[in-house]
């Protein structure tokens, strides 16, 4: 059990490679319930290296890493997919199926995740839409959104089986400056309700309208660099 209970995350002396490179060594962080954190760094700094190996995409090579109550150099493959319930991944490019209207790409999500029910299904996927304003929205097709409104989509898809963290790659790296202030946002209020949220960004503006914990990757190091408000 973890001294504190309110740790979902702690990695201890962890090391990480990419193809037999390594890519960050050392890593010593614990992440809290609730935490929003921005993640910095230079393309190639191990941003997304770090965030795959939350969720098993990346092994550790060495050190301890414990998500949850799950050990992640002990990881067995029949528990990956029950972990990755426990995390929403919010993609910068989207990765919604074009050929099935909002609603029904989250409802792809849910009964791949086994849900049965309809009327459940259809109660969660109301629910996860009206939290990113989205709720009159679910008929549209992919292309029929704007781009802000796609990265909403995207938000509610990773919130549908209610995460306890969500892992955001560059969010708001294909959106306009102002639809990318709405996206930090709603991901900051995200946070508040206990979801902890991470967030990988080149966009220091942002960084600083929106106050969090700031993480960075350089010279193959993760450095706590700054606590926000």
């Amino acid at each position: 059990m973890d001294k504190d209970k309110d740790v979902i995350v702690r990695y201890e002396d962890v090391d990480l490679d990419r193809d037999r490179n390594n890519i960050l060594s050392n890593i010593n962080v614990s992440i809290k319930e609730g935490e929003f954190i921005y993640l910095i760094g230079k393309v190639g700094s191990g941003k997304s290296t770090f965030l795959k190996s939350l969720y098993h995409e990346i092994p550790l090579e060495k050190g301890h890493g414990r998500i949850f109550d799950y050990a992640l150099e002990h990881m067995k493959k029949k528990d990956i997919p029950y972990l990755r319930r426990k995390i929403g991944i919010v993609f910068q490019d989207f990765q919604l199926l074009i050929d099935r209207t909002a609603a029904k790409n989250l409802e792809f999500v849910l009964r791949a995740t086994g849900w049965k029910n309809k009327d459940l299904i259809d109660i969660r996927i109301s629910e996860v839409l009206a939290q990113v304003g989205m709720q009159n929205k679910g008929y549209k097709m992919p292309h029929e959104l704007s781009g802000g409104e796609q990265q909403r989509i995207v938000i509610a898809r990773a919130l549908l089986n209610s995460p306890e963290i969500i892992l955001a790659d560059e969010p708001t790296g294909n959106l306009d400056p102002e639809t990318g202030n709405q996206i930090v946002e709603l991901l900051h209020n995200i946070s508040k309700n206990n979801t902890a949220v991470i967030m990988s960004t080149h966009n220091y503006a942002i960084v600083q309208k929106y106050p969090g914990r700031i993480i960075k990757c350089e010279d193959g190091q993760l450095k706590d660099i700054r606590m926000g408000n």
